[in-house]
């Protein structure tokens, strides 16, 4: 149905690409942010309120940092529980709690509102280039409806079951990208210290079992001096994984591995890269290891920033 009217709420580091993507191939778009300068930038109209980007839309896209922000759109005074039509479609592309997304669904199911919990993975990066997995709790016929518009900014999308079950598939994710994360950042700054070649050592990982997301998509180019800045910061990954040990309690799983990433985003977000992207960990680590940096760049870019 590619007549549907689309509305972003959030248009920050991901909701702002998605918008960007979507109004780049033809289709308008309204852009309600905190920061309304931001509509502009994505080529979306801005809505001043909820109200009006729920009036002027068929589905509403949120992108917000946490499950405080979605509970408050769509619950607060003016939101869209108030202000969304029976039959209208909102799809919660945020990194949310599974709990607090499955209370909303229930609540807009109520009036009529159908809710898909979205979780999208692949960065920035993914997002500017119309690459991202996404992950789909919700009904399947409200998922089919958008299949031209996951389409627009998404290379592969999962029906995952019912409302929450998207939001739960997330947070499993991208516990796994933080185990990965943290751990090659803690072997490359003890193999840099060792005397070994970051890249030799980065060679050898990814041709052996220790191979992982961070080990081929991150560090060659961290071990070059590029963070990929402008992604996932350390504050909201470490969001992120107490979500993920939050979830499992619900679940009656033991989070036995999460310690570490829990240790080593602590550890960045208190020595002042909780709003830098999460990458830095690894400069935390070496800040604590006498300084070391698995590169050679000293220019004022790669330097720790409060």
């Amino acid at each position: 149905m590619s007549g549907q009217r689309i509305a972003v709420v959030g248009l920050g580091n991901m909701g702002g690409r998605i918008a960007r993507r979507i109004t780049e191939q033809g289709h308008a778009v309204l852009g309600h942010d905190l920061d309304p300068s931001r509509a502009a930038a994505t080529g979306a109209t801005h809505a001043p309120s909820l109200g009006e980007a729920a009036a002027g839309s068929d589905v509403v896209l949120l992108s917000l940092p946490d499950s405080p922000a979605v509970e408050a759109v769509v619950l607060g005074e003016g939101g869209l529980l108030e202000q969304c039509r029976p039959g209208q479609i909102v799809v919660d592309l945020s990194t949310a709690s599974p709990e607090s997304t499955v209370r909303l669904g229930a609540a807009l199911a109520e009036r009529g509102i159908v809710l898909l919990d979205a979780g999208v993975s692949g960065g920035a990066a993914a997002a500017e280039s119309g690459t991202l997995t996404v992950m789909v709790g919700g009904p399947r016929d409200a998922l089919d409806q958008l299949d031209w518009l996951f389409g627009l900014f998404a290379a592969k999308v999962f029906p995952m079951g019912a409302v929450g079950s998207g939001h739960t598939t997330k947070l499993l994710n991208n516990f796994l990208n933080a185990v990965s994360l943290a751990a090659t950042s803690e072997v490359m700054v003890a193999g840099r210290k060792a005397g070994l070649d970051p890249a030799a050592l980065l060679d050898v990982i990814n041709a052996g079992s220790g191979v992982n997301f961070a080990t081929l998509k991150r560090f060659p180019h961290i071990i070059q001096g590029d963070y990929l800045e402008g992604g996932l910061t350390g504050a909201l990954m470490m969001k992120d994984v107490l979500l993920y040990v939050n979830r499992l309690r619900e679940l009656g799983v033991p989070s036995l591995n999460a310690a570490g990433p829990l240790a080593s985003f602590g550890l960045a977000n208190s020595t002042g890269y909780a709003n830098r992207i999460s990458n830095r960990v690894v400069d935390a680590i070496g800040d604590l290891s006498g300084g070391v940096r698995v590169h050679d760049r000293t220019d004022d870019e790669t330097e720790r920033r409060p």
